[in-house]
């Protein structure tokens, strides 16, 4: 199956990959709405639901109806590292995936093509799935009881992580090598053609092994 597989190397630690990938799994889908919008009032979301002016907001206060709190956008994908070195991080869709294993509502599930994804109606907030991945890639919504991880952008066809990269530090394609040795980030640097050097995510796992 295809993933996201990042590079290093190129990484400028800018984090739009963050941003892109927080609106992407608002309500709003798009930037401007999921970030800029007045402190104490929502855009309105796809559903019609909220508020999508600081006008309407007023409007509301001035009704005695109790504004909606606004929930920060939580990224799937995070950026770690400083600026001389910096990687992002996202689920590797492991075959063998723990949280999946270890998932107690059976929240966490696997999709015929590979694909780890979270059914937020059964997670019940124990984060289990948090403490047992070997990469932190599985994370805890902002101001949500459930958690949040890579979804590949199933609903789009491809993720918005690679797609608003500047740097082209992301690549959302096969891997046969990563594929057959299963989780390491050793691999999938070896397929982007640097199989002879070692990367600060490399010592790490090692150090950790």
């Amino acid at each position: 199956m295809k993933k996201v597989y990042p590079n290093e190397d190129w990484c400028l630690g800018c984090k739009l990959c963050e941003v892109y990938c927080a609106a992407a799994h608002s309500p709003y889908r798009d930037v401007h709405a999921a970030f800029d919008t007045p402190d104490g009032c929502e855009a309105a979301p796809a559903s019609g639901q909220g508020y999508a002016s600081e006008k309407a907001f007023l409007e509301a206060a001035t009704a005695n109806l109790a504004p909606k709190p606004r929930r920060k956008p939580t990224a799937a994908i995070v950026v770690e590292g400083d600026v001389k070195h910096s990687i992002a991080i996202s689920c590797r869709h492991c075959p063998d995936a723990p949280c999946v294993e270890a998932c107690i509502s059976g929240a966490m599930q696997k999709t015929e093509d590979g694909m780890v994804w979270c059914d937020t109606t059964r997670c019940v907030g124990c984060m289990t799935c948090v403490l047992i991945c070997p990469y932190g890639a599985v994370h805890k919504g902002e101001g949500m009881k459930t958690v949040t991880k890579c979804d590949l952008c199933s609903c789009t066809g491809e993720p918005e992580c690679v797609r608003h990269c500047p740097a082209f530090a992301l690549e959302y394609r096969e891997c046969e090598a990563a594929q057959a040795s299963g989780r390491g980030y050793a691999s999938e640097r070896a397929f982007i053609g640097d199989k002879d050097s070692q990367s600060g995510t490399e010592q790490i796992m090692e150090e950790s092994a």
